[in-house]
């Protein structure tokens, strides 16, 4: 046998064949599930409010089909009739059905909410890239003005504007639209001047990149999680002063099934009569609220790195302990190799 203890040893250069491509989620989705699943988790309460938000999203969507009768259809045999199987929640002084009413109150509440929060949310993005990109002057004009708007109480405030402008539906949400902007701003300038100072804004600046590439590519990609949140906690507060707008008679006008609208005029007259017009749209808009504020709040803290708090996966505990887990298992293994 040839002895082959002086030959040296070739290496195999070939290229290691490829694993079979496999599907894979892209980012932005697996980045959606894992946030689903830490909201399910770590936040029930808040996935319980993603719950109501999403029946009161079908329950808008599909009123006609869900409603057994019209917003305003009239039933001559049946002023304010207690609730019974005919009406699960009763009528009302002209004999329209609560639960129909209620349900299309849903709908008008869905329009609102997400109209006015869009349009408050562009505002306040477009307001505070510009108040907090270009800084200086300009900077400190906006923010007196939004000071100045924001030292006159919300509601006198838009009682006046709504007198001036008069009731309805597309008027309440260009003023609530608006008007939200202005503080919202705020909560964006603040985000944009810390993404400001990244080392890659400046480089993008450094190497001649146009203002508009600059917002475009490092500014309003890194700040869009607050803006999210900013939406969400904003919708319920659109849908709680429309409520009181249509209250005091400077909402959306009747016969549209409003329920701060049922909750006034003629519910607040016959609430003693018939406490059933008050009680059902009262509970409908205070779950709403409720659920819509608490899933706000959950998405906040998801998806907001400063608010992580807490043990589980995406939260700053849980990543202490998965930093000192590791340290361990290195200092183990250094000790076992020595």
């Amino acid at each position: 046998m040839a002895d082959l203890r002086g030959v040296p040893a070739t290496v195999n250069t070939r290229a290691a064949p490829r694993p079979a491509a496999t599907a894979t989620v892209p980012g932005s989705s697996r980045f959606l599930l894992r946030a689903l699943r830490t909201l399910v988790k770590e936040k029930p309460v808040g996935a319980f409010g993603g719950a109501i938000t999403l029946l009161l999203l079908l329950t808008g969507i599909f009123a006609d089909v869900l409603a057994p009768y019209g917003m305003n259809e009239v039933n001559r045999d049946a002023f304010l009739a207690p609730p019974s199987r005919e009406f699960p929640l009763g009528t009302d002084n002209l004999g329209r059905d609560l639960l129909s009413r209620v349900i299309y109150g849903a709908r008008i509440s869905i329009i609102v909410g997400l109209a006015a929060s869009a349009i408050s949310t562009v505002g306040s993005t477009l307001l505070g890239l510009v108040s907090g990109y270009v800084g200086g002057r300009l900077d400190l004009l906006l923010q007196r003005a939004v000071d100045a708007i924001m030292a006159i109480p919300g509601l006198i405030m838009l009682l006046v504007i709504m007198a001036l402008v008069g009731p309805g539906m597309l008027e309440i949400i260009l003023v609530l639209g608006l008007g939200g902007a202005i503080g919202g701003s705020r909560i964006v300038r603040g985000e944009v001047i810390k993404v400001k100072e990244n080392v890659y804004t400046q480089a993008a600046t450094a190497v001649g990149s146009r203002t508009s590439g600059i917002l475009a590519r490092h500014i309003l990609p890194n700040v869009m999680a607050p803006i999210i949140v900013l939406f969400s906690i904003t919708v319920p507060g659109m849908i709680l002063t429309e409520a009181s707008l249509s209250f005091l008679g400077l909402g959306i006008p009747p016969p549209a099934p409003s329920w701060g609208g049922m909750l006034g005029g003629s519910g607040r007259r016959y609430m003693f009569l018939a406490p059933w017009m008050v009680i059902w749209p009262g509970l409908a808009l205070a779950i709403v609220v409720y659920g819509v504020n608490m899933f706000g709040d959950a998405l906040r803290d998801v998806l907001d790195p400063r608010l992580r708090g807490g043990s589980g996966r995406f939260g700053v505990l849980g990543t202490n302990r998965r930093s000192r887990r590791g340290s361990l298992r290195r200092r183990s293994r250094e000790q076992t190799t020595d």
